[in-house]
């Protein structure tokens, strides 16, 4: 694999902000929802919520999950594949190392080894689809 995915890729809600459109086009791009000052997740209330004690959405909090995590989540689950609440789940279950080490696995494209962006259905690298 080239480009690898770190723990600072994923956003408070579960989400893998490496494998976001946002995150890797090449004009506006987005730095990820924890560098500060981050066009895309500005005004993210799940980035910005004062109910979570730790890093992440987590069971910690006597509202997760969220409506608005349950949202994100739904349409997440349904357009793309992804559900942040099982991320999150997979965080507090395996530790955030193992978890950014399955994601690397799972989002790797099968032919050229690039992360396969969440948002589209094919490799940007080389066009595998992403279900292959």
């Amino acid at each position: 694999m080239k480009t690898g995915i770190k723990i600072s890729h994923i956003a408070p809600c579960g989400i893998n902000c490496r494998l976001c459109i946002g995150y890797t086009r090449a004009k506006n791009k987005c730095d990820g929802c924890l560098t500060p000052n981050t066009k895309c997740s500005r005004n993210c209330t799940l980035r910005f919520c004062t109910k979570r004690e730790g890093e992440y959405c987590d069971h910690s909090c006597s509202s997760f999950p969220c409506l608005r995590l349950k949202n994100l989540d739904k349409r997440y689950r349904r357009n793309y594949g992804m559900s942040m609440i099982e991320n999150l789940m997979q965080i507090e279950d395996l530790g955030i190392r193992q978890f950014v080490r399955n994601e690397n696995t799972r989002w790797a494209c099968p032919v050229c080894g690039e992360l396969i962006c969440v948002h589209r259905p094919k490799c940007l690298n080389c066009g595998t689809s992403r279900n292959a």
